[in-house]
């Protein structure tokens, strides 16, 4: 053990399963919510997935008691939590449905905070003052990721830094959590497997994080045997529900997993999104497999058990050769998802690298790195990964 207190928490209210999308409005009105702001983006809005919100929230087509507020951006700002909050007020509503992948999931719960004190500006946020008493928020995942619909946190620029922060406070839980599988089907298989690695980095950051947290060990390297098993199922076949629901468990157990920390990865990963535009998943994938081989060449068997989750034969190996074979996997299964290596070919240029190092020292995840990381060598890391 490395701490003496420690503290678990597992709260949130979760139902699964196919069609389940449909129990939501009964779940609204046993919280006796009436007047619900859907928060999605826009790409969403002509897709099977919001069809199925619309018939959930309006089977009779008697006409809406809901609102739509459509105008997150994939890499979400302030602003638009801020039009939210507008939203939500001129519409008189009384909850938040947070609808989408992370980024409208994360504008959902973050802007009930612009509810409670309007006005305020997300870079005065401080998690010790008192949040309670937000509106109740029910989160319906449409991509298996992030896992942000189980998560105490929102991940925002800032307007007046342009970086991402992390808003963190357990009053941001949401109230009812929907994973519906039918609602992933139609995601492109490019989304599918940028999301997916997400939540894969996730679960492998969580587990090597030193941070005491067994339970969330436990979660982490199963969601890792489930995403071994139903990404590559998920990304070539959308049809396939057990692939689909499996991807969507394991992506809230990643978020469950990362209350214990994160790495390197995630702190290489953020600028690439504010500074460079790149969705956060494939981010994290392009940087993982050079995070591990920094951290195995200085702890090494550090990823013996990650091995162990993914199916490999490493039980008996030497702790380099353990280590060599599940980054070797890794590196092998993002390329066969088609997230090929390499930051050039996805616009990062060489110019770029000392800003994004400096936002990456910046970012605290890599505080709980397996291994402590400095300045040069988070920029030594994305000159290996261009």
């Amino acid at each position: 053990m490395s701490a003496s207190v420690a503290t678990f928490s597992f709260p949130t209210t979760t139902l699964f399963g196919p069609g389940t999308i449909a129990e939501l409005p009964g779940r609204l009105r046993e919280l006796g919510l009436r007047r619900p702001l859907v928060v999605t983006d826009g790409g969403l809005l002509g897709t099977e997935a919001y069809a199925l919100l619309e018939q959930a929230l309006d089977p009779a087509r008697k006409g809406k008691d809901w609102l739509v507020f459509s105008e997150v951006h994939p890499n979400p700002t302030e602003q638009d939590v801020i039009l939210g909050a507008q939203a939500f007020q001129a519409g008189r509503c009384d909850a938040v449905i947070a609808f989408g992948g992370g980024s409208a999931l994360d504008v959902g719960k973050a802007i009930r905070l612009l509810l409670k004190r309007p006005g305020f500006k997300l870079a005065e946020f401080d998690y010790r003052d008192d949040w309670s008493g937000l509106v109740p928020c029910v989160c319906i995942p449409t991509t298996a990721g992030t896992g942000s619909e189980v998560g105490r946190s929102s991940v925002i620029i800032l307007e007046s830094t342009q970086r991402k922060a992390v808003l963190f406070h357990p009053a941001l839980l949401a109230k009812l959590v929907i994973l519906d599988p039918e609602l992933t089907r139609a995601l492109p298989a490019k989304l599918t497997a940028a999301t997916g690695a997400d939540a894969f980095t996730h679960c492998l950051e969580s587990f090597t994080s030193p941070s005491f947290h067994p339970l969330c060990d436990g979660v982490a390297l199963e969601g890792i045997h489930l995403i071994v098993d139903a990404l590559p199922r998920a990304f070539r076949d959308g049809g396939d529900i057990d692939a689909r629901g499996k991807m969507l468990v394991a992506a809230v157990m990643g978020a469950v997993a990362f209350q214990k920390d994160l790495g390197a990865t995630h702190a290489l990963a953020h600028p690439l999104s504010s500074l460079c535009g790149m969705h956060h998943g494939l981010a994290n994938a392009l940087c993982l497999p050079f995070v591990m081989r920094f951290n195995a060449g200085r702890k090494p068997g550090l990823y013996r058990r990650i091995g162990v989750a993914c199916g490999l034969d490493v039980l008996q190996k030497s702790d380099q050769e353990a280590d060599r074979i599940a980054i070797d996997f890794v590196s092998k299964f993002f390329l066969d998802l088609g997230l090929k290596p390499g930051l050039r070919a996805y616009g990062v240029k060489e110019s770029q690298v000392d800003s994004l190092a400096g936002q990456a020292f910046e970012d605290s995840c890599h505080q709980t790195n397996p291994v402590p990381v400095t300045a040069a060598d988070l920029r030594e890391l994305y000159a290996q990964a261009l």
